[in-house]
């Protein structure tokens, strides 16, 4: 009998992957309209675990759900997903700062299972004043999987804090928290994960969902088979702890987000121990996270730019993210020049940066020096 219920449990983990990396299940795609969103409760960090377990028990209920609609400015029409009708319709809006406020009590997981407010991955003592917040898809996305991997070979940890103003990435998904180890082996990234598995986040800032697969981008360096069996060898791999059909929603798509103070030159309540930030780089957990930890006023940020993905492989390109952090470079070049020159020349997210008044005070440093 327990033979029987592995292979079943392989079979079902297999199709599920199979169908979230090709983007391409006709199945789903002609299916009832999901249900309409409903307003609920912040999530407390119990609640973060029910769909998930939910799904363990084989319930058929609908798993409970929070903060399921977007802001007003934000809202787009989630009753016809266009899954396999090109690029999804959505908007690059930057969120208002009312929705940040909202939000920034939201709780998400580390590692560990240990909760944080979403506040604390980006605000708070020991936590640089610029921080980059990438939303990812289910961990066993071979598509994200591959976008963390270009990212971490282009974007450095010490070299975003060397920049005038101190800067960081922070990387969340959608699953269960138990994967987040196995995620960071698999793409090699240096900054911290964490899980939102209520997708709370990607609600109120507007991410939509759909399976469409969408151009190819230019930090897709691997094949489709490939990423596509890495991603079900994930799952088979995740059956004996029980967490092959954990990984996220697969419909979910992301985004990147970037959180800056109002004035870039005017520090409070940041990192004042250079020695703090150096020593966490290269760990899980690099900063952030330290909840009623901080002695002083909180920095006040907003996002100044942002993109949200149409596609299941539709995150702003290297160059793109490069330039807003202001990095030198474009990151590392690949064979197919045209793609890469596509990377070079377009723009996906909307906004402005602190890059250029960072390049200014840098050139004050400098003659200073």
């Amino acid at each position: 009998m327990a033979e029987t219920k592995a292979q079943a449990d392989a079979a079902a983990a297999a199709t599920a992957q199979a169908d979230a990396a090709s983007g391409s299940d006709v199945g789903e795609a002609t299916s009832a309209a999901p249900a309409e969103p409903t307003q609920h409760a912040q999530p407390t960090g119990q609640d973060l675990l029910q769909p998930d377990e939910a799904a363990a028990r084989g319930d058929s209920r609908p798993p409970s759900t929070k903060s399921r609609t977007p802001p007003k400015s934000l809202d787009i029409d989630k009753s016809r997903p266009q899954d396999f009708d090109g690029e999804l319709a959505t908007t690059d809006e930057l969120p208002p700062p009312e929705t940040l406020r909202k939000i920034d009590n939201y709780v998400v997981l580390d590692r560990h299972g240990k909760t944080h407010t979403f506040q604390s991955l980006y605000s708070g003592r020991n936590v640089a004043r610029r921080v980059l917040v990438v939303f990812v898809r289910h961990f066993f996305c071979g598509n994200c999987q591959e976008y963390l991997r270009s990212l971490s070979e282009s974007i450095k940890p010490e070299a975003l804090l060397r920049l005038p103003i101190s800067t960081f990435v922070v990387v969340v998904g959608c699953g269960d928290p138990a994967l987040i180890d196995m995620y960071v082996e698999a793409t090699g990234c240096p900054f911290p994960v964490y899980t939102d598995p209520t997708r709370s986040l990607f609600d109120e800032l507007g991410m939509v969902k759909t399976l469409a697969l969408g151009a190819k981008p230019a930090y897709m360096k691997r094949g489709m088979l490939r990423t596509m069996a890495e991603g079900i060898g994930q799952g088979l791999r995740s059956i004996p702890r029980g967490l092959a059909l954990k990984s996220g929603d697969q419909r979910q798509v992301g985004g990147e987000f970037l959180l800056e103070p109002l004035d870039a030159v005017t520090p409070i309540g940041t990192p004042q121990d250079e020695r703090h930030k150096r020593a966490a780089i290269g760990t899980a957990e690099p900063q952030g996270g330290q909840d009623g930890a901080d002695d002083g006023p909180i920095e006040e940020k907003r996002v100044t730019w942002c993109h949200r993905m149409r596609t299941t492989r539709d995150h702003a390109e290297i160059p793109e993210l490069m330039e807003i952090l202001g990095l030198d470079g474009h990151g590392q070049p690949i064979k197919d020049e045209k793609r890469w020159s596509k990377a070079l020349q377009e723009r996906k997210g909307t906004g402005l940066s602190m890059a250029s008044e960072m390049s200014k005070i840098g050139e004050a440093e400098e003659k200073t020096s």
